[in-house]
């Protein structure tokens, strides 16, 4: 059985997260460039068996589409063109952001770390990743 990876993409960085083997945990990984995210990917397939990709789509309140699809919708068709047997799932991101910013303050982060944007990316992803996993459980 394969993992599932997760990304949280923006215009400069990406978060990008992972489940354990079992696909029970959904783990922050890192974040990464944006501009560097293709090379990323091939390289991680490469060491990782990888079954699904999950790729938080950020949504306005009204469920329509937010500005930032214009630079996220040709990333995801680089991605689907360049790993065409790979799934890809659209996630809606909302909120993610405020609740890693929560998370990092409930697990005692220090402000410092918290400012880290990086940081807060890369638990976005994994917070779309457990959303996700959350809802298979429903299906």
């Amino acid at each position: 059985m394969g993992r599932f990876l997760a990304l949280d993409i923006g215009r400069k960085r990406t978060g990008v997260a992972i489940t354990d083997p079992l696909r029970i945990i959904a783990s922050p990984l890192e974040t990464i460039p944006t501009h560097k995210l293709l090379d990323y990917l091939s390289e991680l397939f490469q060491k990782e068996n990888i079954d699904m990709l999950i790729v938080g789509y950020p949504r306005q309140m009204n469920n329509t589409p937010s500005e930032a699809v214009t630079y996220i919708n040709p990333l995801i068709k680089s991605i689907k063109k360049k790993f065409p047997t790979l799934p890809v799932e659209l996630v809606d991101e909302r909120f993610t952001s405020k609740m890693a910013m929560q998370a990092m303050i409930d697990g005692g982060m220090k402000k410092k770390d918290r400012q880290d944007k990086s940081n807060v990316d890369k638990i976005s992803a994994a917070l779309i990743l457990q959303n996700y996993m959350e809802g298979l459980k429903y299906k």
